[in-house]
C-alpha cells in the first residue's frame, strides 16, 4: 500500500526522474513556458518553485545549491538574473498550469506550465485601453474614431512641411 507516500514516481527510477525534472526545470527557466503532461507539470512545480525562492538571495552558496539541482550554468545565470527580477516581490506561486486537452496518441492530459510573471496576458498590471465611448446614434464606432485620428496625423505633418517650404 502507498499510505502517506506523496511523490509521484512517474513510472521511472529515481535517477531517470531526477534527470528528467532537472531538464524540464532548465527548459522552463530558459523558455518561460513548456508543454507537458499534467502529472509531470505538478511534479515540476514542486521541483522548480523552491529553486526560484532560493534564487531571491544571490549568494555563492545559493548558486551552488541551485546548480546541484539544475546541472546547467546557463539556466542558473538566467534564473539569478532575469527570473528573479520579475518574481522578486512575489511570496510564492511562481508557476501556472493551464490544461490544454488530451494528447491524440494515448489520451494523456496535456497542459502548459509557465512562469507567472512572464505572461503579459494574465498579468495584473493595468494597461491603458482606449475604450470607445458608446452613443445612442449608430454612426460613430471605435473603428471610425481610429481612422479619423490616423487621418489627422498626416494633415498636421503636411502643414508642417508647407511652413518649412515657406521659409
Amino acid at each position: 500500500m502507498r499510505h502517506g507516500k506523496k511523490n509521484n514516481h512517474l513510472g521511472r527510477k529515481a535517477a531517470h526522474r531526477n534527470a528528467m525534472l532537472a531538464n524540464m526545470a532548465c527548459s522552463i527557466i530558459e523558455h518561460k513556458r513548456i508543454n507537458t503532461t499534467v502529472a509531470k507539470a505538478k511534479e515540476l512545480r514542486k521541483y522548480v518553485e523552491p529553486l526560484i525562492t532560493r534564487s531571491k538571495e544571490d549568494s555563492t552558496h545559493n548558486r551552488r545549491i541551485v546548480f546541484s539541482y539544475l546541472k546547467s550554468k546557463n539556466a542558473v545565470t538566467e534564473l539569478f538574473r532575469t527570473v528573479v527580477t520579475k518574481v522578486g516581490d512575489r511570496p510564492g506561486g511562481y508557476t501556472r498550469i493551464i490544461k490544454t486537452g488530451n494528447r491524440l496518441g494515448d489520451n494523456a492530459e496535456m497542459c502548459m506550465i509557465e512562469l507567472v510573471d512572464f505572461n503579459e496576458l494574465y498579468s495584473n498590471e493595468k494597461t491603458q485601453k482606449t475604450a470607445a465611448r458608446r452613443s445612442r446614434r449608430g454612426g460613430a464606432k471605435s473603428s471610425d474614431t481610429v481612422s479619423t485620428e490616423s487621418m489627422k496625423a498626416p494633415q498636421t505633418s503636411a502643414a508642417e512641411t508647407t511652413e518649412s517650404e515657406k521659409d
